[in-house]
């Protein structure tokens, strides 16, 4: 038997994620103010407290979500919350430094809550939840650093 696409069996293309343009997502960062980092540790040398603090240097606000919340009541001088539910006011941003297999959950909340931008730090790669977040409305940047694009796009442009 020999297989030929026919309309019932035709060879779909996946759809692959794209990212914003860099200019995006410079106009993205200018665009925000206040940023939950889920996954923020209360340990400096962790790349998550290191790229918080440095956003925070350049004046956004950070919220840390933390799942282990009872560990941990504040980082950075702001409150700690257990997830994005608790949080009693919405973030601009949503930045992701969790397992890649956590990203769905994440995505689930930002829908539920009406959140306009997602952004999925280096290594944090799940493109169906990334592809279903867009198809919601949501801006979406994966696999990038945010306070490398926010130093190197945004800081020397006018």
């Amino acid at each position: 038997m020999m297989c030929r696409p026919t309309r019932k069996n035709a060879i779909v293309r996946a759809m692959v994620f794209v990212n914003p343009s860099p200019e995006q997502i410079c106009q993205m960062l200018r665009s925000i103010h206040t940023i939950a980092v889920v996954g923020l540790s209360s340990n400096p040398e962790r790349p998550s407290f290191r790229v918080a603090r440095a956003m925070q240097g350049y004046g956004f606000r950070i919220v840390p979500v933390r799942p282990r919340h009872g560990e941990v009541q504040e980082i950075l001088g702001e409150q700690a919350y257990p997830d994005l539910e608790s949080m009693p006011f919405k973030v601009d941003m949503v930045d992701v430094f969790r397992a890649s297999e956590q990203v769905p959950a994440i995505v689930d909340s930002c829908i539920a809550l009406g959140i306009q931008r997602l952004w999925l730090q280096e290594g944090v790669i799940h493109e169906a939840a990334a592809q279903r977040a867009q198809a919601a409305g949501i801006a979406v940047v994966m696999n990038r650093c945010m306070w490398r694009d926010y130093s190197q796009l945004c800081r020397q442009a006018p």
